[in-house]
């Protein structure tokens, strides 16, 4: 299973371009979209989703992970094993958080290019290819290196701040409440405190709160209202807990 990482977007041709790829080099394997609109140009906030979300997949995953603002400069192409899956992208902190909580594992700096290269879509030309040809078993492409000097590797496991805004507006952080020492902690974000509510019905309708998510993060919400736009919140908003006594 090859697991797709994206600030792309669903719209426009990108996403569709680059499972071709993969259709191409890894025919047979399945496809999925885990983030297609992660936050753009912001590999750190998507670095704690992904490592929240990787976590429920199974050993042999491939992520390949495409939130890369450097394309074309200076940053290493890298593919990186922990915990039996393959992560796969730019050396930006993209994956530093996952591959670390899934145990560390192994780097290696990919040295393969294509004849064609182009200088401004990686996720197509690079990236794709070598996460198909992983998927299929081959070796990685490239020199192993130190995981402990990529970038990111000296980030915290929890980053107190909304990283992702949903669907339905709600505000995840990249803090794992498993970090939290009390169950009745208090939330302050842009200047007010949000108690915590175990789901939406606890709460009245248009109610701010937060609650744990289904993959263990800290998210704020409205029950049946777009905390975003009630709050003022977006990734790299701010957040400061208050523990209970």
């Amino acid at each position: 299973m090859i697991l797709t990482v994206t600030d792309f977007g669903l719209e426009g041709p990108y996403l569709t371009q680059m499972k071709a790829v993969l259709a191409r080099e890894a025919p047979g394997v399945t496809v999925y979209d885990l983030f297609a609109e992660a936050p753009a140009f912001n590999a750190r906030a998507t670095a704690y989703l992904l490592a929240a979300y990787a976590r429920e997949f199974p050993p042999g995953t491939v992520f390949l992970c495409v939130v890369d603002p450097g394309v074309g400069g200076a940053r290493e192409a890298v593919a990186i094993q922990a915990g039996g899956q393959w992560f796969v992208g730019p050396d930006n902190g993209l994956m530093a958080i996952a591959a670390r909580q899934a145990g560390g594992g192994e780097a290696w700096r990919i040295d393969w290019r294509p004849s064609g290269l182009s200088a401004s879509f990686h996720g197509r030309d690079l990236f794709a290819p070598v996460a198909g040809r992983l998927a299929r078993g081959d070796t990685p492409p490239g020199e192993a290196v130190d995981p402990a000097k990529l970038v990111g590797s000296d980030w915290p496991d929890d980053l107190a701040e909304v990283v992702y805004i949903d669907h339905y507006g709600n505000a995840m952080t990249g803090l794992r409440t498993s970090s939290l020492s009390a169950e009745a902690a208090t939330v302050e974000v842009v200047g007010r405190r949000l108690g915590r509510a175990r789901t939406f019905s606890d709460v009245p309708v248009g109610t701010a709160f937060w609650y744990e998510n289904a993959n263990g993060l800290l998210e704020i919400s409205v029950n049946q209202g777009r905390a975003e736009q009630a709050l003022g919140l977006g990734p790299g908003t701010p957040v400061t807990i208050h523990q209970s006594t």
